[in-house]
């Protein structure tokens, strides 16, 4: 909806990784060219680590969209959350080979054959598994048993991993040595930095055709990288509600105080159980705002009387400035809940115009 009202060409914030909003920060380029040495190399791990939501799936859509004319036979595996007898037929699967029924012995047979018919034509074959995490230590283990296939002494087989920070505990596990000494680089994949979020907001506004409406404050973006922490996949959610927010408000540039509107509405919304990446609780991230004063209030710590107030007069002054606080309160609740009705109502349209379409 916001991308018609702002003549935007698409979504700058979906979730939904594209390689084509692809943002060459500092640390992506590292982890590109680290995933690049590796393809180079033609044998090994490579090991891609991270937070959650810093890109490392997107890194892979990229480096999928550069190879995809070159002598590479890849695949991807992102389910990993299996047992060790599994996960061999999950490879298979990514490969588009038989694997049902199949027993180890013939899985390993079948993906050999296709890596030496893949060598004979000049090819080589990689697989890419995403969330590694994910994979308990024998199925890393049973991951290592492919680049045993060699012709010559050359690998036939390359397996690219990459998971969240907890995926190098699994790693430094006892039992993992052989796994260790086959890593031939591994690189830690940081949140953006306070100027670089900047930049991938505007990159990814640019991208579809973003003419500076809206106009966003300078102080917005600081906001954003204090409540994300410069992590992408919070960005993203955080600046697509920002933004379905000013336009239902119809309003051409996103100030400080929508921002704080927006993320108060988070934070009303979050939960212990709520599985939102841009809670505070369950994110572990400290928000830009731990208190998240409207602007134009006044405190609402108790005030003692100006100098030359009798103490009564004093005292009657802050009842009603206490009572005038309740009233203003009271009407932001008020404004907050039916906005995040009106928003509801919109949001379950546009799914039922999806619908429609489909």
């Amino acid at each position: 909806m916001y991308d018609e009202f702002y003549k935007l060409s698409g979504k700058p914030f979906q979730l939904t990784p594209d390689c084509r909003f692809f943002f060459n920060s500092k640390g992506h380029h590292r982890a590109m060219a680290y995933l690049r040495y590796g393809l180079e190399q033609g044998e090994g791990f490579i090991v891609i680590t991270g937070p959650v939501g810093t890109g490392k799936t997107m890194l892979v859509h990229n480096l999928f969209k550069e190879i995809e004319n070159k002598d590479v036979l890849a695949a991807q595996l992102v389910t990993t959350q299996v047992e060790p007898e599994d996960v061999l037929r999950m490879v298979c699967a990514s490969f588009g080979l038989a694997h049902q029924g199949q027993n180890k012995a013939t899985l390993l047979h079948n993906l050999e054959a296709v890596a030496r018919a893949r060598h004979i034509e000049g090819k080589r074959v990689l697989l890419v598994v995403d969330e590694a995490q994910n994979l308990p230590a024998r199925s890393v283990e049973e991951l290592r048993m492919l680049s045993n296939f060699q012709v010559e002494g050359k690998a036939l087989f390359q397996t690219f991993l990459l998971g969240q920070d907890e995926f190098k505990r699994t790693l430094q596990g006892p039992g993992m040595e052989q796994v260790r000494q086959r890593i031939i680089a591994s690189y830690h994949l940081d949140p953006l930095s306070m100027e670089e979020t900047r930049k991938y907001i505007e990159h990814r506004l640019h991208l579809v055709g973003w003419q500076d409406d809206p106009k966003i404050e300078e102080d917005v973006f600081d906001g954003i990288y204090e409540f994300t922490r410069g992590i992408p996949r919070r960005i993203n959610s955080l600046c697509d509600r920002l933004l379905l927010s000013c336009a239902l408000e119809e309003l051409h540039t996103v100030t400080t105080d929508e921002l704080e509107a927006v993320v108060d509405e988070i934070r009303q919304e979050s939960g212990p159980a709520t599985d939102n990446l841009l809670a505070p609780e369950a994110s572990g991230i400290e928000p830009a705002y731990d208190v998240y004063d409207e602007p134009g209030l006044p405190p609402t710590r108790e005030e003692t009387p100006g100098p030359g107030l009798p103490p009564e007069d004093g005292n009657d002054l802050v009842q009603r400035v206490a009572r005038l606080e309740e009233e203003v309160e009271s009407l932001k609740n008020t404004i907050k809940r039916e906005r995040k009705l009106l928003r509801q109502a919109i949001l379950l349209q546009m799914e039922g115009e999806e619908e429609e379409k489909e």
